[in-house]
């Protein structure tokens, strides 16, 4: 084996796996104790010092992983996403500016890359967002229509609620996430107008029963698909493995009758 397959070999063994892992956790644990003021008075430069020690091990596996693959590194997505995050990391400026501090708990999103189970359900949600850009087209349409109407029917009386589009879409929004709808705004505007149930159910029903319910069953179908596609792959890979090792012993009992076959000749 060359030195980048052996390079390759060691990255992908799961010691290695874990490891990155438990320094990507420890690193989130680090970036979060930065910003206690009290642990940063008492021991801020170990923190900052292991900080940096987390992120060197994040350039060296970068690096080790840019030496194995070569120019195939940057057409792995999940590759190009770990490079971003490190990267990020190493602006100049990174520990200065506090708006690139605070980007570098990012670092945490590396789990996604590492872990499989995670970037199955990344891979999933990505999937599923073609049919999930119809689902928010259809939903802005029943927001539009829904602030249009409660605007002409309680703007008048609640304008603080439903004074203009802007507001009345955000009143409906808080109705579809159900939080503090029913004491918060719809018996309010009850008192007012008894019949505004009328409006306000079949839009809960509408929205929060059915098209959310509809985004969620999207991701769950397209993380099922994103599943048996990577189970197709693997048996696949299996079964060419097998197929060598077949191909491999029949060639050796060809050349272990062949060399009968001269044996018996002499």
């Amino acid at each position: 084996m060359t030195l980048r397959e052996n390079t390759a070999h060691f990255l992908d063994r799961p010691i290695v796996r874990n490891g990155i892992i438990a320094v990507i956790l420890f690193n989130a644990v680090l970036l979060g104790m930065e910003t206690s003021e009290p642990l940063m008075a008492a021991a801020g430069s170990t923190i900052i010092a292991l900080d940096m020690a987390c992120l060197a091990v994040f350039v060296v596996e970068l690096a080790l992983k840019m030496f194995a693959q070569r120019l195939s590194f940057f057409r792995s997505g999940w590759n190009l996403f770990d490079f971003l995050i490190v990267g990020i990391s190493l602006v100049p400026g990174a520990q200065t500016f506090s708006v690139l501090r605070a980007l570098r708990i990012l670092r945490l999103l590396r789990v996604i890359s590492v872990a499989p189970s995670l970037r199955r359900v990344v891979e999933g949600f990505v999937r599923a967002l073609p049919g999930m850009g119809s689902v928010f087209l259809l939903m802005g349409m029943l927001f539009y229509i829904g602030a249009v109407m409660s605007t002409k029917l309680f703007g008048d009386s609640f304008p603080e609620w439903f004074g203009d589009l802007g507001n009345s879409a955000f009143s409906l929004f808080q109705i579809m996430t159900l939080e503090s709808w029913s004491m918060g705004i719809v018996r309010p505007v009850m008192e007012v107008y008894p019949q505004a149930w009328l409006f306000f159910v079949p839009f809960i029903m509408v929205t929060t029963f059915a098209v959310v319910n509809l985004l969620v069953g999207l991701i769950v179908n397209s993380m099922q698909d994103a599943h048996a596609e990577e189970a197709n792959v693997r048996t696949d890979s299996y079964r060419d493995e097998v197929l060598a090792r077949l191909r491999a012993i029949e060639a050796r009992l060809e050349k272990a009758q062949e060399q009968n076959v001269h044996e018996h000749e002499r």
